[in-house]
């Protein structure tokens, strides 16, 4: 071992201690043995690999379904003079050549890889000379059909332990229900079931619904009573920007964020938020992955979530300094008319995943047999207007396209330019004097980057053109001249999604689908979407009801949350106390319970008032307990 876990975690992070369980998780991970990590939102997932990793010689890869998180947390680990890279789609084949390369032959660290890019033959060749410590596979509930967010590439992570069958693995997640659990260490082929998982109880966290008609000014009063940095989640683009102005014209300090601005915009307005200039940020779920903001004080959904894995994620974001903090759900019985329509469309019919399908073959010039693991620059809109489809469907198709591991599609991506000289110096420089319009632009290149001779640079293209006092368009225009005239190899930077072919392209009219994965996944899907309508219309202890979704036995009530503070406010009268009594003192009378049995033979809504029941019957000795069994005293 080259350091002890706790120095190494004072060295590069600057704590004295860690935070409950993620020593245990190390040390698992350190006597070699498969993983799987359960802690909630902000819980210091990444420590539990990154320590391990440092402690140790060699590589820690790190599998990984989001770019824009793969990115964030190579920048994080560099930030701590931690070697690490990523590598990822739409990356220049070189430039991922020379990332593998470096892994091999120098001190990287963390290799930080999609799933789809894992099991390449590139990937699994040069994994293969490559010393790896660690397999960490992050947001590990992507493995499961029976979780929220299944990924067809998740399940391909198995095969690499071919190369490196000394390496241990760990798993990580936010969000697991009891059978996902199980699904990740089975599907993934866990050697040793090592579970450490943290109670999903936030004791600093105060769960609320509140059912209005009018959500804007709902969430000014919320704004106005609740202090400090907030998010506010809203489900579509257009969303963001009509609740951030509405919030600015009532005097609060709102920006808007979503995954269509580009990344110098998202980068500003972003910063601004953590830095405090702006007090709200109203986003889509696109905004949150890998920010370390400790001090939102509140987070506010503007529409009802379709899991309760993904508004448990979200709303965590609230409150990681540990001190008080607000997660509210605004609701209206509209809400759940929209969200189950919106669950009928996400499901489209075999003829319309065929017809999208073939568009695609024709839009990106594709032969049938060719376009495996190629990655395409993707305009969603421009792909509809060519072909008349409707964008939502559209989407939806390419959505259940990518559950089935067809292909993949990414969010926009900002690849930085990258150029290489492919001449002689000798040779650059009569080129200079032939075209001495290029000559200050290759001069500035030189002066600002080194090593352009003989590797790829990244060229920061509006930084470069502001000293040139130029436009970046001109700027480009250049260099595309000296790349057609052989001069340069350069691919300009960009910013779209990505859509790459997993499998060959097939005819259309051989496209198959697993309709018995389908039909499953819809009616999971389904299930989830019931349990959420279910969160916003119980009368049940809201922090109750999310740790019984992901398992938890015999969870407390909050008495915080605004079913249980009304509850307190509420007084039983005596015939509710007799009604309560009689129907306990009858499932005693037939059988010993324990107490989440009994609570089960009650709904939710009357769970609360049989506990004050429960404990005035104990009190005057009606009820004893034998062991964990509640039983009725001798008369």
């Amino acid at each position: 071992m080259i350091d002890s876990p706790l120095k190494i975690l004072k060295n590069y992070w600057g704590y004295e201690s860690f935070r409950p369980l993620q020593e245990d998780i190390i040390h698992s991970v350190l006597e070699g043995n498969d993983t799987l990590a359960l802690l909630p939102t902000g819980g210091g997932k990444s420590v539990c690999f990154q320590v391990p990793a440092l402690a140790q010689e060699g590589i820690c890869i790190v599998v990984s379904p989001l770019i824009a998180l793969m990115k964030d947390q190579v920048q994080q680990l560099q930030a701590r003079n931690i070697p690490a890279v990523a590598v990822y789609s739409g990356m220049h084949p070189q430039e991922i050549d020379r990332l593998l390369d470096n892994c091999i032959y120098g001190k990287v660290k963390f290799l930080y890889l999609s799933p789809e890019r894992l099991t390449t033959p590139l990937a699994r060749e040069r994994i293969r000379k490559m010393k790896v410590n660690l397999l960490a596979i992050d947001e590990a509930h992507c493995v499961s059909q029976w979780g929220y967010d299944f990924r067809p590439p998740y399940l391909q992570i198995p095969d690499i332990r071919d190369v490196v069958p000394e390496a241990p693995m760990i798993a990580l997640t936010a969000t697991a229900t009891v059978e996902v659990v199980e699904d990740i260490q089975d599907k993934l082929g866990f050697r040793q079931k090592k579970v450490f998982r943290k109670s999903f109880e936030r004791d600093n966290l105060t769960y609320v619904v509140r059912q209005t008609e009018g959500k804007p000014e709902k969430l000014v009063e919320i704004l106005t009573n609740v202090a400090g940095s907030s998010v506010v989640y809203a489900r579509n683009r257009r969303g963001t920007k009509e609740i951030a102005n509405y919030l600015r014209r009532h005097g609060i300090k709102a920006d808007y964020y979503h995954a269509g601005l580009d990344m110098p915009t998202r980068s500003e307005k972003q910063d601004q938020w953590v830095q405090g200039q702006t007090r709200v940020m109203v986003a889509t779920n696109a905004f949150g992955m890998g920010i370390d903001k400790p001090d939102v004080r509140s987070v506010v959904h503007m529409e009802l979530p379709d899991s309760l894995e993904a508004y448990f994620q979200e709303a965590g974001r609230a409150g990681r300094d540990e001190q008080p903090a607000y997660a509210v759900l605004l609701y209206h019985p509209q809400d759940k008319v929209k969200l189950k329509r919106q669950f009928e469309q996400a499901y489209p019919e075999m003829k319309q995943l065929r017809q999208t399908y073939r568009a695609l073959g024709s839009f990106f010039q594709l032969a049938v047999g060719s376009g495996e693991n190629q990655s395409f620059d993707f305009d969603i809109i421009r792909f509809c207007e060519t072909f008349q489809l409707q964008p939502v469907p559209t989407f939806n198709c390419l959505k259940v396209l990518e559950k089935e591991g067809w292909l993949m599609l990414t969010d926009a991506v900002f690849t930085p330019g990258s150029m290489k000289i492919k001449i002689s110096k000798e040779e650059l420089y009569d080129y200079q004097l032939k075209h001495p319009r290029l000559d200050k632009v290759i001069k500035t290149i030189l002066r600002s980057y080194q090593g352009a001779f003989s590797n790829y640079i990244h060229l920061r293209e509006g930084k470069l053109a502001n000293f040139l006092h130029t436009t970046t368009d001109d700027l480009q225009r250049s260099l595309d001249l000296m790349h057609k005239d052989d001069v340069i190899d350069y691919q300009p930077q960009k910013e779209k999604p990505q859509l790459i072919f997993l499998r060959a392209r097939v005819d259309a009219d051989h496209l198959h689908i697993d309709q018995q994965r389908y039909a499953f996944l819809k009616n999971r899907q389904l299930e989830r979407i019931q349990s959420s309508i279910r969160y916003a219309e119980e009368e049940a202890c809201r922090s109750q009801q999310l740790l019984l979704y992901f398992g938890e036995a015999n969870p407390p009530l909050c008495e915080r949350c605004d079913v249980c503070l009304a509850r307190k406010k509420k007084v039983l009268t005596s015939a509710d106390l007799k009604r309560y009594r009689q129907k306990i003192e009858f499932l005693l009378q037939r059988e010993q319970l324990t107490l989440k049995e009994l609570l089960a033979s009650f709904s939710y809504k009357h769970q609360p008032y049989v506990l004050e029941v429960l404990e005035f019957l104990t009190e005057e000795g009606v009820i004893v307990q034998d062991g964990e069994r509640l039983v009725l005293a001798a008369k």
